[in-house]
């Protein structure tokens, strides 16, 4: 299908990009790699009157270290986010999630920040921004403002920025001795979305289970910590069994919806099956 008419205008500031949404309120998108928008568009399913094209902001792109803190910029793409030496290094979790996003193509044009700014429940980096209690990072007229990862998904394709707001960066946390990672996908084919998919972050020591985080993707209109299975696993030894019996408590207080890709009931078992093997590998457990 073909987009309905719209008006377009390429920025080259954060603050232009702003004043430009702030103006066109509701009626403005922002648009940088374009993956998750154009569809939309052709679909008119979206159907702006004016497109900010940020794609040329600096400020947007790359990534950087502050502190004890690892900063990406929205702009960048999932390609530099899965092979940038810094991520890999403080963030690894991020770089095998963005190995993961779409087929090449996608992954050298689509953006980070574009991605969670979409905020949809089947996408692979919410459940992992989710498990490292990431930061967002965003800019509006009324000036500059930090929304936790927990905080910035609300709702199926909705998020907690406002109409005139635009998401600057994202703040994670570098890991430290001790913490392991994984991420686990199941998907129908390997370009397809999730059916499910979990984020795990371990820390274990003196063979215990000192602290777990679990994602859940496309579990319910949202990404999704799973309480009760890091309740269990926290203090637990660290060994196939005791990460089995708590995998089990994966999906207490999920509302997976049912679809042509799978039922709900079939979602709560991909979450226990994919819990399980994500918190043993993030462990270093064979299970």
């Amino acid at each position: 299908m073909i987009p309905s008419a719209f008006e377009y205008v390429r920025v080259g500031s954060v603050d232009a990009a702003v004043s430009a949404l702030a103006k066109a309120g509701d009626s403005g998108k922002i648009i940088a790699g374009g993956q998750s928008l154009l569809p939309l568009l052709r679909m008119r399913l979206a159907s702006p009157e004016l497109l900010i094209d940020i794609s040329e902001v600096d400020e947007l792109k790359g990534v950087c270290e502050e502190g004890d803190s690892l900063i990406i910029g929205a702009a960048t793409t999932h390609h530099e986010v899965a092979t940038n030496a810094l991520v890999a290094k403080f963030a690894p979790l991020l770089a095998a999630t963005a190995q993961t996003v779409a087929d090449p193509a996608i992954r050298h044009r689509g953006t980070f920040g574009g991605s969670l700014a979409h905020a949809d429940p089947a996408a692979d980096l919410p459940a992992a921004v989710l498990v490292l209690n990431a930061e967002m990072r965003v800019a509006g007229p009324k000036g500059r403002r930090t929304i936790p990862a927990g905080e910035f998904f609300t709702d199926y394709l909705t998020s907690a920025l406002a109409e005139d707001e635009i998401l600057v960066s994202i703040a994670v946390k570098k890991a430290t001795d001790g913490w392991g990672f994984h991420y686990e996908k199941f998907q129908r084919t390997a370009q397809a979305w999730g059916i499910v998919t979990v984020a795990a972050a371990v820390h274990v020591s003196g063979g215990k289970i000192v602290e777990a985080r679990v994602g859940l993707g496309n579990m319910g209109s949202t990404p999704v910590r799973a309480t009760a299975a890091e309740q269990a696993l926290t203090g637990a030894n660290a060994d196939a069994n005791s990460i089995a019996a708590a995998a089990e408590l994966a999906a207490e207080g999920t509302h997976p919806t049912s679809d042509i890709s799978a039922a709900s009931d079939y979602r709560k078992h991909l979450a226990r099956v994919l819990t399980k093997r994500a918190v043993a590998k993030a462990a270093g457990v064979a299970l």
